[in-house]
């Protein structure tokens, strides 16, 4: 019964502006992705193919447009996966003790804006030196196997599992900074899931910055690791893989 009213109480307008939002952000990514038969060209003619036809200025000229996809990319994926602080915090705002959720949410999805600039200017250096094709993904085996090294080890440390720890505990987390209010509670609330997630999000430059296929997989990981029950049993499996990965690209 308890569940069947949360998820009635997630039809009131709040939540259908969140929904609007990823909705919107998923939307929007769609219609910015590279037509299947482009991709197609590329790959046979090669990676010169798509920067001649390409229509967004290339390097620093075309930061505004990545810092776009980025903050995009950010909204869609991150949005989903905060859905069980935002639900704790809901609860809160019915029983009378807190106010704010959309301060919550700003907060929360403006630290995911820091880092879309900063994932975009990271981008940009990357394709500056060739090390990206055009669809954002890496041409260079050192780096992919570097970013799936890197992301691998950082499933094991001790900053993910602190991260980790409040994301799965948001009634602990928001008690801990109460006299913070909403808006710096939702700062951070973004921090600690950028603590969580950034190595995994980085991994875009692997999988393809474009790649929709790949958001929506890494959404529902990053979604998973936050969940009590079924977390724990992720992330270090999901490190160990990745390490593995970087392995096999070294070595084939």
């Amino acid at each position: 019964m308890q569940v069947l009213a949360t998820f009635r109480r997630m039809g009131a307008p709040h939540w259908l502006g969140l929904y609007a939002i990823v909705l919107a952000a998923w939307v929007a990514l769609f219609a910015m992705q590279t037509p299947v038969e482009l991709r197609n060209l590329a790959d046979v003619y090669g990676a010169d193919f798509w920067r001649e036809l390409c229509t967004v200025e290339a390097g620093w000229a075309g930061l505004p447009i990545t810092i776009l996809m980025w903050l995009l990319m950010s909204a869609a994926m991150m949005a989903p996966t905060a859905i069980p602080a935002l639900v704790t915090w809901d609860d809160l705002v019915i029983s009378g003790a807190a106010r704010g959720f959309g301060a919550l949410l700003f907060g929360y999805l403006a630290v995911w804006g820091g880092f879309s600039v900063f994932a975009s200017i990271f981008q940009v250096v990357l394709a500056e030196f060739q090390l990206l094709d055009g669809f954002g993904k890496s041409t260079n085996d050192l780096v992919t196997a570097s970013l799936l090294l890197i992301a691998g080890a950082y499933q094991f440390s001790a900053l993910k599992e602190a991260c980790l720890s409040k994301c799965r505990k948001p009634l602990t987390f928001f008690m801990q900074y109460w006299n913070e209010g909403p808006l710096r509670m939702g700062l951070r609330l973004g921090a600690v899931c950028l603590g969580c997630c950034w190595a995994l999000m980085v991994l875009a430059f692997v999988g393809g910055t474009m790649n929709l296929l790949w958001m929506g997989g890494a959404m529902i990981l990053m979604f998973l690791e936050k969940m009590p029950d079924i977390g724990r049993y992720l992330t270090r499996p999901v490190g160990l893989a990745l390490i593995g990965a970087a392995g096999l690209v070294l070595v084939f």
